[in-house]
């Protein structure tokens, strides 16, 4: 027998993960800690991604969410196919992940009591990218909210148009700016809420056009990046370019509200408008 038998590795037992860690201090946050001050880092205020159904728990007064338009889905009119595969399945595959039929679940609500319809953007949805099913949703949120006079208000987390779709999803750019528009016709309040991150044609449509423009500390707003912006301005941006705090200096924005506070200054602002 040899005088020396290599023992059999022992397979580590799997160990649940219980950090966080911020992407921005690098601090490590207990996931509870994390959840419970919700998703913000308490050392340096950076403000993590929500779920739509997160935030919408958030916002609005409890048991009072009703969804509509739930059903609508992306479509296919290039039957488009790319190095990573065929676009349908990659949808397919987001649905299955995620629960969601589009990158924005719309519904109505009462914040503080007082109606109101909400259009609420998950980037786990294929990056929050604005598709002809998600410009279909945001328009018949603002069609609804029109039809009741209802304040109507969305929160954007996006990377932008979703390429898959060409055209027909730049087209959305202009359909959904129509629809928040006309809701002046009747003094309908529209309040967008930017977070982390809104950019390309979202930032370039419907999310930078409310009646009062709300972010969410530190959130990335921009259209092109910052790399194509330097190259081909040929001049080195400075750090905090396209930040809520950027933007609100050079006045784009409105303010700056922390998440913990979005609720009640919501309701503030409804408060002002009669109804």
């Amino acid at each position: 027998m040899p005088w020396f038998i290599k023992p059999k590795e022992r397979k580590r037992p799997e160990r649940e993960d219980i950090w966080n860690r911020c992407p921005t201090c690098k601090a490590h946050v207990f996931k509870e800690d994390w959840h419970n001050n919700l998703n913000v880092c308490p050392r340096c205020n950076y403000h993590g991604k929500l779920t739509a159904y997160e935030r919408i728990g958030l916002t609005l007064d409890s048991g009072t969410f009703r969804e509509i338009n739930e059903t609508i889905t992306p479509s296919d009119p290039l039957d488009f196919v790319d190095g990573k595969g065929r676009y349908r399945d990659k949808v397919e595959q987001t649905r299955a992940k995620t629960g969601l039929n589009e990158s924005v679940v719309t519904g109505t609500g009462k914040i503080d009591g007082r109606p109101v319809v909400v259009a609420v953007m998950d980037f786990r949805f294929l990056g929050g990218s604005l598709g002809s099913g998600t410009g279909e949703k945001i328009l018949l949120a603002a069609n609804h909210a029109y039809d009741r006079r209802m304040p109507y208000i969305v929160f954007s987390a996006s990377g932008g148009a979703r390429m898959h779709e060409g055209i027909l999803s730049l087209m959305q750019m202009a359909k959904t700016c129509a629809g928040v528009a006309r809701l002046d016709e009747r003094k309908v309040p529209y309040i967008s809420v930017l977070t982390d991150p809104t950019t390309g044609g979202v930032s370039a449509s419907y999310a930078m056009v409310g009646d009062v423009n709300i972010a969410e500390p530190g959130a990335l707003i921009g259209f092109a990046g910052r790399r194509v912006i330097e190259n081909t301005i040929k001049q080195k941006l400075p750090d905090n370019f396209q930040t809520a705090e950027y933007l609100l200096e050079h006045g784009f924005i409105d303010c700056i509200v922390d998440r913990k506070k979005m609720k009640i200054t919501l309701g503030r602002i409804l408060s002002f408008y009669n109804r």
